[in-house]
C-alpha cells in the first residue's frame, strides 16, 4: 500500500524543524491490487521533517490537540470530507 498526501495541518509551526510535530492528514490510500480510497489519518513529523510511520498508530497526546488539529482542517475547507459519501 501507498499513502499519497493531498492536505496536512500540523501542531506548530511548520518552518520550524527542532521538534516533532503531529499532523492530521487527508489522504489517498492506493493498495496493491490497484484499487484505492481516501481518508484521514494521525503521523508525527520528525524534526528532519519526514513521517514516522507506525504501522497505523500514532500516540496522540490528548483530544484537545486532535480537535485543534481537526478544527483548523474544517477551517481549511477539507476537515469534514466523508470518505464513504459519493459526494466528497
Amino acid at each position: 500500500m501507498r499513502v499519497q498526501v493531498i492536505n496536512e495541518v500540523m501542531t506548530g509551526d511548520p518552518k520550524v524543524t527542532d521538534r516533532w510535530e503531529l499532523c492530521f492528514q487527508w489522504c489517498l490510500y492506493v493498495y496493491d491490487n490497484g484499487s484505492s480510497e481516501n481518508g484521514y489519518r494521525f503521523i508525527w513529523r520528525r524534526p528532519d521533517g519526514n513521517l514516522q510511520p507506525a504501522r497505523g498508530q500514532a500516540r496522540i497526546p490528548s483530544v484537545g490537540k486532535a480537535m485543534g488539529l481537526i478544527e483548523t482542517a474544517k477551517s481549511a475547507g477539507w476537515g469534514d470530507y466523508d470518505a464513504d459519501s459519493e459526494q466528497d
